[in-house]
């Protein structure tokens, strides 16, 4: 037996050993935290793989996983590939249609589901199989409520396979550990699907030794071991929660946090104090609009102590992090402002043990990133795709650079294309995409580099700044007389607007024009408080985003980004020139935006190329009717006429040195 801790299943073992009555994973159910220790996690999971062994399940078949963090679903994780198998965690919001796509691409038979909600779409998904070659054959399911006169085949609760998977174990003396023994670091380990933004989304098929690789690499580099606490809440389809819930938990041996529900992550956080953290920037950005929101509603004095504290955080807060020189008397008073509203702040956030917090998954506003260091969170940035285990640079302590997403991860290679692409090489590079050699073949390189789709620049210390997607920069038109324009990076523009907590979502145009162009999106919570303090009634998102006083709101934002851009080499020509408002959220149920949030950039320029045409063809008004799904499946059209509106731009000036 192989006693090398190089898959997860033996990674388990191990913790199981060593720690076994440390806690492992925890989950608030009714109010009430539930812990399971190291050996309990092992006992539940030789329970689970055993209990798939009696159904069928195999060497090289895959298990797809869907629903929210919850224990028995990471539990499962690890049962499939003690069998040598591979889980296929799936968006717990995707619809049937989406969910389906993915069954048939990985020829899914074995489900476990979270509860009723999932096992509908399953249902539905095995209905729309029916036709094909292969169908969805067993559904588990986790949570038994609303699911008691459900009697179709192959439905059975997680206690009816655990009772199966003791039986089966008693029957097949050793099978389970000489398969998970069996196991080899060039298995793959998990197949995560891309969000699919320019196209049907891919199987990246990536082996326990590229996540082991990955995890450690990362709780080394902060030194993350059993006393660590985390809270997984993000989507366990997303690679980023791969990473950080599965690969670092099980490499670094720390306890795993599994809230309530996502209404209530914000209070979870606050009673069990995690000490790592992770999200993606729209976390971030809702954090600081809650924070926004709050001190809106503050007494005046409090909201004048905020506004000098934090104007002192914002010079000096980074530094202090950072361990760089600060005046004696800047240190007192920043100790002060920790007192009065750093430390509180922290708190409201759910942030009052952090030690340190990564952001991953999109590029982060500077502003955004600047705010939570200078109130004393250590906030740092991943930096990787789904097909690098989303590890390619992270940030070192005392090390952290605004502009950049830190240097090259242990085992990672670095370089940039002369097209000036970032490509990549080292332990974290899938091994392919599930069944897609062609796909394959146009992402890896005969020298193994990995082509990310990302442009980017290294500094002289080794720092790697990303501009944009590579397909999303362009050029603005050249000017009479010029043989090129300034370069249009959209992203860049689209993450300044979003530091505005009135901002939730803004999409930008430019490439080839002579100016710049915005849709926003109204943070509808923000807003809505806004106007509710100026006694001004609106009756929903629709009236709330077209009134006057909205649009005035939306663009004094958009002239202090301009006044920005103004201020910065080579930006200046990409102010934006005018902006609508939208007359509904952009959603991921409208193919508006990826499951992990990110603008379908094309998608939508075709999709509202009425509005687009207003705003470069001097209208001042536009009327527009959009379809739209609803939550029940129904679908229902939204319409409203919207108003152009011109933004105020400024003449070039010298940045600040």
């Amino acid at each position: 037996m192989q006693t090398t801790a190089n898959t997860f299943p033996r990674l388990l073992q191990g913790h199981a050993q060593r720690q076994s009555d440390a806690p492992a994973i925890r989950e608030k159910d009714l109010g009430i935290w539930q812990t399971w220790t190291w050996s309990q996690v092992a006992r539940d999971v030789r329970e689970i793989a055993c209990g798939l062994a009696s159904l069928g399940f195999q060497a090289g078949d895959n298990l797809a996983i869907v629903g929210a963090n919850r224990p028995h679903l990471y539990m499962a994780m690890v049962a499939a590939q003690s069998l040598r198998g591979v889980p296929v965690p799936l968006y717990q919001d995707a619809v049937a249609g989406e969910m389906v796509f993915m069954l048939d691409d990985a020829s899914v038979e074995f489900v476990i589901a979270e509860d009723q909600e999932q096992v509908d779409k399953l249902l539905e998904c095995r209905d729309l199989q029916k036709d094909r070659g292969h169908a969805i054959r067993h559904i588990v399911y986790d949570d038994p409520r609303g699911l008691r006169n459900y009697d179709q085949p192959g439905l059975l609760s997680y206690e009816k396979l655990c009772e199966l998977g003791r039986a089966w174990d008693a029957a097949n003396p050793g099978a389970f550990d000489a398969a998970a023994a069996s196991g080899e670091p060039s298995d793959v380990a998990v197949i995560l699907y891309t969000s699919g933004t320019t196209g049907r989304p891919k199987g990246v098929c990536q082996t326990h030794a590229s996540f082991i690789a990955a995890g450690r690499g990362g709780v080394e580099t902060d030194r993350l071991g059993p006393g660590d606490n985390i809270m997984s809440y993000l989507p366990m389809a997303w690679v980023g929660d791969h990473l950080f819930s599965v690969a670092q938990w099980l490499v670094g041996g720390f306890t795993l946090n599994c809230p309530e529900s996502a209404e209530t992550v914000m209070n979870d956080m606050r009673e069990i104090g995690p000490s790592y953290y992770f999200g993606p920037p729209r976390t971030f950005e809702g954090l600081l609009t809650a924070v926004s929101i709050r001190m809106e509603d503050a007494a005046a004095p409090k909201r004048w102590l905020y506004a000098k504290f934090m104007a002192l955080a914002r010079r000096v807060g980074a530094d202090i992090l950072n361990g760089a020189p600060v005046s004696l008397g800047d240190r007192l008073l920043y100790k002060l402002g920790d007192l009065a509203v750093y430390g509180p702040l922290r708190n409201v956030l759910g942030m009052s043990r952090i030690r340190v917090a990564y952001t991953a998954g999109a590029a982060i506003g500077p502003d955004l990133f600047r705010f939570y260091r200078s109130i004393g969170v250590n906030l740092k940035q991943f930096y990787g795709q789904t097909e690098t285990c989303a590890y390619v640079c992270l940030q070192q302590d005392g090390k952290v650079k605004l502009q950049t997403v830190g240097s090259a991860a242990p085992g990672i290679e670095l370089k940039i294309a002369p097209d000036g692409e970032v490509l990549v090489r080292g332990v974290s590079v899938l091994k392919e995409y599930y069944k897609r050699p062609d796909a394959t073949a146009e992402v890896l390189d005969a020298d193994g580099y990995f082509h990310t789709g990302d442009a980017g620049v290294l500094d002289a210390e080794g720092h790697l700044r990303i501009i944009d997607r590579a397909k999303d920069v362009g050029r603005m038109a050249a000017p009479q007389g010029a043989t090129a324009g300034a370069m249009f990076a959209p992203n860049y523009i689209e993450n300044k607007l979003k530091f505005f907590p009135q901002i939730k979502e803004a999409v930008c145009f430019g490439h080839e024009r002579d100016e710049v162009c915005a849709f926003i999106n109204i943070d509808y919570e923000a807003v809505g408080n806004w106007a509710e303090r100026r006694g001004l009634p609106y009756g929903g998102y629709v009236d709330l985003a077209g009134k006057p006083e909205v649009l005035a709101l939306v663009a004094d934002c958009i002239a202090q980004v301009n006044a920005d851009l103004a201020a910065e080499e080579g930006m200046a020509d990409t102010q934006i020139a005018r902006f609508l408002v939208l007359h509904k959220e952009l959603d991921p149920d409208d193919d508006e935006l990826t499951r992990t949030r990110k603008v379908r950039r094309g998608f939508i320029a075709g999709k509202y190329a009425v509005l687009v045409d207003a705003l470069y063809g001097g209208k001042k008004e536009q009327f527009v009717e959009t379809q739209v799904k609803f939550e029940d499946g129904r679908t229902g059209v939204v319409s409203a006429t919207l108003k152009v509106v011109e933004a105020k731009r400024f003449a070039p000036m010298k940045a600040a040195a």
